[in-house]
């Protein structure tokens, strides 16, 4: 028993010093700043709202639909399963809930079948605003233009998958995690950050050539920062309606920390760093 108990201790241990060793990592990071960059990026730059514009009305449709139809036919029937986890914070963590499965169909949908170029249009326009012309030009033509979006030509290589059958059981699988009071709701908000960070930059380990080797390897080596970016994107785009809006500016910000991995030379997959000189980067973006 003794060695049961000091095997248990030091496994506790050990796992606490891994999940504080990742959250001092996200911190230094500063990735979590890019879904905030990128909102402020995109507004102060008119060129890049144009693929937006071309699809609010069909995105406004389709947001408001999926989230409508989840709150009338799935608010109550969850609302009382979670009256007996959650308390008297039922309300609150089944709205959160709703929003997040209702996000999660909004990005099935509309990232697959409405707004798909218009995301990559905005990524790669991004890019091309900080100068990062070359990197584009490996997965689009790239035109001679007044702006970021009007110097983008056909596109030549397209990243964005459909969702495979294990990510939406992946998701169905952490939905349960909801139930349990606060520290639930903050776990599945975390794995959901997790998946959501590198998918922010798929279109970029395209451009860069990567295999899955090399992404699976970069990702590793930067998991906090990733999931200090995925946190603050996820719970942007759980946002009703705004959500469509936060889906572009979270585009911006994944490409504006992808020119700064570029701009200092730190996207070898097997680097260890977020980027040299990133923390002063997004200092002067604060």
């Amino acid at each position: 028993m003794p060695d049961i108990q000091e095997k248990v201790k030091q496994t506790v241990k050990e796992e606490v010093d891994r999940v504080a060793r990742l959250s001092t990592d996200a911190v230094r990071s500063y990735a979590y700043l890019y879904p905030f960059r990128g909102i402020i990026y995109f507004l102060s730059h008119q060129s890049l709202i144009k693929p937006l514009w071309a699809k609010l009305v069909p995105s406004l449709g389709l947001g408001v639909s999926i989230t409508a139809f989840m709150f009338f036919f799935t608010y109550v029937p969850q609302l009382a399963i979670m009256v007996f986890t959650s308390g008297p914070a039922a309300p609150l963590t089944t709205a959160l809930l709703v929003l997040s499965e209702s996000q999660t169909l909004f990005n099935i949908l509309s990232k697959n079948f409405v707004i798909d170029e218009a995301l990559i249009d905005t990524f790669d326009g991004t890019l091309v605003a900080r100068g990062q012309t070359d990197i584009v030009a490996e997965g689009r033509q790239v035109n001679t233009g007044k702006d970021a979006i009007g110097k983008l030509g056909k596109i030549i290589k397209k990243p964005f998958a459909k969702y495979s059958p294990s990510a939406i059981i992946r998701y169905l699988m952490y939905l349960p995690l909801n139930f349990i009071p606060v520290v639930g709701t903050i776990m599945f908000v975390l794995l959901q950050g997790k998946r959501a960070g590198p998918a922010a930059h798929a279109r970029y380990f395209q451009l860069k050539g990567w295999s899955a080797g090399q992404r699976e390897k970069f990702v590793d080596d930067h998991a906090a920062a990733y999931t200090s970016f995925g946190v603050p994107a996820t719970l942007l785009e759980t946002i009703p309606i705004a959500n469509i809006f936060f889906a572009f500016t979270n585009q911006v910000g994944a490409a504006l920390w992808a020119a700064d991995l570029e701009k200092h030379g730190s996207t070898t997959a097997g680097s260890t760093t977020t980027a040299p000189g990133l923390r002063d980067q997004a200092k002067r973006a604060q």
